[in-house]
């Protein structure tokens, strides 16, 4: 059993993975940059180790300063939490290299879910169903053009390294291809130092739908349901339910077995969340992410069960809590994403919190590191809080989230809860009638007039 652990993290997920450890007799110690010496994390750990300045890839990205943090404090484990290096393969070598246990999948698991070509095809020999496009990366503008032709337009181009709406560009017809080929390999090439690129068929209006997995790393994995995504910006999630209005039962069980089935026959280990966009039920695979998700507390809350527990369970080689039997879906949850942004333009709003008030009563979550005095720093995502809401069915959580979202105080910098208070008035948010460009519309009509 693990003695003490150490959070590669910050902010609320730090705090998140703190309060399970905690429950389960385990120490914690954060580390911070200087910029987050007073954070809520830093105070409610154990034990704090400052690991450099504010620039994260010398603090939070620096794997020699977690490492010796590691060394200093005695902790056995690192938890990443989401973003950072959660997803760094070469990470988690030098974890296990150091005699650590990295609490998460394989160097190999996340190496090959890394590489968006290697991850698809991957799957597709697991039996998972994947969006019509090329066989790996597309060399040049000719074949782009000819596999644009065999697929049908519209068609996306993506960086095989991309992520978080880089590298991504649509090509409505063949009049497009050649703008969007060299504009995705450019991006590709600046934000990950790599310009390969594949080519995968544009659904018109799906929803994003993604998978939550566990394994226990030795042959045994569960699917805990479907959350649903789709109201994004930018590639950016800012809404996320579970179960998915769409989704019947019968799609649920079919598509959660064989997600189920593929990560257990590689042995995957921990969390893992499969993506997906849906139309016209069919399920098209676009990507695993090897981590704990940020909308994770919607799967928990309509499961009762605590993930990062889990995941602290496995890695030290104990069995899953639960089996897959074991499971069954009780209400309906959403999540909204509190980020410091100024609206319309989404500026991000760093500075001091006057006054902060988290929602309570039955049914209410407050994911968040805030508290009153507490202030923002301008280095970091600006995402300061998640409001999460379970009830017995999907009216009565619009309801609770709409009576949450009243109670919440943030006071000294602009935050998007009115964005959320707008959303709620919609027909369409609230008979689940949207998909992945819903938002995008609608901001561009909405918002933008006040």
């Amino acid at each position: 059993m693990f003695e003490k652990i150490l959070i590669a993290n910050r902010g609320e997920i730090a705090l998140r993975v703190v309060r399970a450890a905690r429950e389960m007799g385990i120490a914690t110690v954060a580390v911070h940059s200087t910029a987050d010496s007073d954070a809520m994390h830093v105070r409610m750990a154990d034990e704090s180790i400052c690991i450099g300045p504010p620039p994260s890839p010398q603090s939070y990205l620096s794997i020699p300063a977690i490492i010796s943090a590691c060394e200093i404090t005695g902790a056995q484990a690192i938890h990443p939490g989401y973003g950072f290096l959660s997803e760094n393969a070469n990470f988690v070598q030098v974890v296990e290299d150091h005699g650590l246990t990295f609490i998460g999948p394989t160097a190999e698991h996340i190496r090959i879910m890394g590489d968006k070509i290697t991850a698809k095809d991957t799957m597709k020999a697991l039996g998972v169903p994947c969006v019509p496009g090329s066989d790996g990366g597309v060399p040049d503008l000719a074949t782009a053009k000819r596999i644009g032709e065999e697929i049908g337009y519209p068609v996306i181009i993506k960086a095989t390294a991309g992520g978080g709406g880089k590298g991504m560009k649509v090509a409505q017809s063949a009049a497009d291809m050649e703008r969007a080929f060299q504009t995705a390999r450019a991006e590709g090439k600046s934000n990950f130092g790599n310009d390969e690129v594949y080519i995968e068929k544009y659904l018109t209006t799906p929803r994003h739908i993604e998978i939550q997995v566990f394994g226990d790393g030795r042959g045994q994995a569960v699917h805990l349901g479907e959350r649903d995504c789709s109201l994004q910006r930018r590639h950016q999630k800012v809404f996320e339910e579970a179960p998915g209005p769409v989704i019947t039962a019968q799609e649920r069980a079919q598509i959660g077995k064989v997600c189920a089935d593929a990560v257990a026959k590689i042995n995957y280990i921990g969390a893992g969340t499969i993506e997906f966009l849906y139309e016209d039920g069919e399920f098209y695979f676009i990507e695993m992410n090897t981590r704990l998700q940020v909308e994770h507390p919607v799967t928990e809350a309509i499961f009762g069960v605590d993930l990062v527990r889990e995941q602290i369970r496995v890695a030290e080689g104990l069995p899953m809590s639960f089996t897959q039997d074991d499971l069954s879906i009780n209400g309906h949850a959403i999540e909204v994403r509190i980020n410091a942004e100024k609206l319309p333009n989404f500026s991000p709003c760093p500075g001091r919190i006057t006054q902060y008030h988290a929602p309570g009563g039955l049914g209410v979550r407050m994911d968040s590191a805030l508290y009153d005095g507490y202030s923002i720093p301008p280095y970091y995502d600006s995402l300061i809080g998640k409001l999460i809401v379970h009830g017995r069915d999907r009216p009565e959580a619009l309801a609770r989230l709409n009576r949450a979202l009243g109670e919440l105080i943030v006071d000294g910098v602009d935050t998007t809860v009115p964005l959320f208070h707008a959303l709620l008035k919609e027909p369409d948010i609230q008979n689940g009638s949207y998909n992945i460009h819903w938002l995008e519309h609608w901001l561009e009509t909405h918002l933008a007039d006040g």
